[in-house]
């Protein structure tokens, strides 16, 4: 019932969040005694495999629908992922998952800035609140 209350970009952004702790965890546990870009290879080999395999079964595999301007921007987007990855592997290597994570997400408050100023999107003074709550989080937990 609770579900059907939210809109749907919250239940995939609160699924997002869950995939993205556990991501952590696993990652933490997974890189002991090897390379964080070769663990980060295989996470993507891995993906790479799961997201073909989901295109194949439901049909959606189709790169002609694909304009220049969004595969340059896929292209863009993949390369920022990739070097996400990466950077966000060897922190896990090296620190406490339970600080590299919060400090990782600061992306929440870059999104914010960067889609106000670049995308012309709007916040709410609440909103904003929260960005500066979310930014001052991520420094005590790294600090701490």
């Amino acid at each position: 019932m609770i579900a059907s209350a939210l809109p749907p970009w919250l239940i995939w952004s609160l699924l997002s969040a869950a995939f993205a702790a556990l991501t952590a965890i696993f990652a933490k546990v997974g890189i002991v005694g090897i390379d964080p870009d070769m663990a980060t290879f295989i996470r993507t080999l891995i993906i790479t495999g799961v997201l073909a395999a989901l295109l194949g079964l439901t049909g959606k595999f189709q790169l002609g629908a694909v304009s220049l301007r969004t595969a340059v921007f896929l292209v863009l987007s993949a390369l920022a992922t990739g070097g996400s990855w990466l950077c966000y592997f060897r922190a896990l290597k090296t620190g406490d998952a339970a600080r590299v994570a919060p400090v990782d997400k600061l992306s929440v408050v870059l999104v914010a800035l960067i889609a106000t100023v670049v995308l012309g999107e709007q916040l709410s003074p609440r909103a904003w609140a929260g960005i500066v709550l979310i930014t001052g989080g991520a420094t005590l937990v790294a600090l701490g």
